[in-house]
């Protein structure tokens, strides 16, 4: 193992962004099958968020450097990767530890990148993309003739799952929470446009599929949508769940997430196989952790995807490092659109 000393973000406590992270000299190691990386800038993704309540079950011990992303230049490389690597630019997988100004990867989890890429849309392409590519194009596969609900389709992943619902031609169902959002969603050819903050959406999408069903949800928010999810599906419906957004709200600590739980319910796989539906949890640092090679799949895909045009990368703010707490305030208000990025 070889060690470096650098600097970053770390979370010491759970609360406020201005108070939960502090500033820090850090120390870095990374092994034979490992890269560093000089990060130019990083992303931020809901889950940041959920560790910084202390609501993600996956995020590490505190006193931790989370974040899962970052762009950069690579530094230096372990004795089992191609040196000539060095100083190659590059997008990657973190999997945590991308509030810093270096980052050690794993050697399957990052791409190279062409120089006229930006950091910005090469950010966007990274986490969220690379979710919306594996749950919608490989985990399973959405085709033309499917009826999509899309939860936070203004969000990252939702920009990109419904780029790639659209490309396959299936009918897309958009779920927003401010209209200033539907722009954007318009362009990219939605078919409905659903504003849950001024219908029942259960209600709206039942008025819409009319005596038809859906064949995918796809939901980062959990707790009672779920329920609604699973009575909107049809024989052969997928929910895809990848997020409990939701959970931010709960002030209640263990008594929130016992009724996040309740919310959901518990499906009775006898039913489920009657009816024909499926429920599929994604999580994509389990994704990265355990397969790989998966990940690297993922990644080369969505780029080649953006490379010819069929994938657009939107950008919603940029922030100097300065102001990393401001970008946690605006990720975690849910008005934000696209792609936060933050550059040293």
């Amino acid at each position: 193992m070889k060690t470096i000393k650098s600097q970053g973000f770390v979370l010491t406590k759970y609360g406020e962004p201005e108070t939960a992270f502090q500033l820090q000299d850090i120390d870095l190691q990374y092994s034979d099958e490992q890269i560093l990386v000089k990060v130019s800038a990083f992303g931020l993704n809901y889950a940041d968020v959920m560790a910084r309540l202390g609501k993600y079950q996956d995020a590490p011990p505190l006193p931790t450097t989370i974040g899962y992303e970052v762009v950069g230049n690579i530094e230096a490389v372990g004795a089992k990767i191609d040196s000539n690597l060095i100083g190659k630019r590059v997008l990657a997988f973190s999997q945590f530890g991308a509030y810093a100004r270096h980052a050690i990867i794993e050697k399957e989890a990052f791409v190279v990148l062409e120089e006229h890429v930006p950091d910005e849309d090469a950010l966007a392409l990274c986490t969220q993309y690379v979710t919306a590519y594996y749950m919608s194009m490989y985990q399973s596969v959405v085709r033309s003739h499917d009826i999509v609900l899309i939860h936070a389709a203004a969000g990252g992943v939702g920009l990109g799952l419904v780029q790639m619902c659209k490309n396959a031609g299936a009918t897309v169902l958009a779920k927003i929470g401010d209209d200033k959002k539907a722009a954007t969603l318009k362009v990219l050819g939605v078919d409905h446009i659903i504003n849950y903050n001024q219908v029942d959406y259960e209600k709206e999408v039942r008025r819409i599929l009319g005596n038809k069903y859906l064949t995918y949800s796809f939901n980062p928010v959990g707790g009672l949508t779920f329920k609604k999810d699973m009575n909107l599906l049809g024989p052969l419906g997928k929910i895809v769940i990848f997020g409990g957004s939701s959970l931010t709200n709960g002030k209640y600590g263990i008594l929130s997430q016992v009724n996040f739980v309740l919310q959901m319910g518990f499906p009775i796989p006898a039913f489920l196989m009657m009816q024909s539906k499926s429920i599929l949890g994604v999580n994509m640092l389990h994704v990265a952790l355990e397969y790989p090679s998966i990940l690297h799949t993922c990644m080369e895909e969505v780029q080649k995807l953006y490379h010819q045009g069929a994938l657009k990368a939107f950008i919603g703010k940029v922030y100097d490092s300065n102001h990393l707490a401001d970008a946690h305030h605006f990720l975690a208000s849910g008005k934000s659109s696209g792609k936060l990025v933050v550059h040293w």
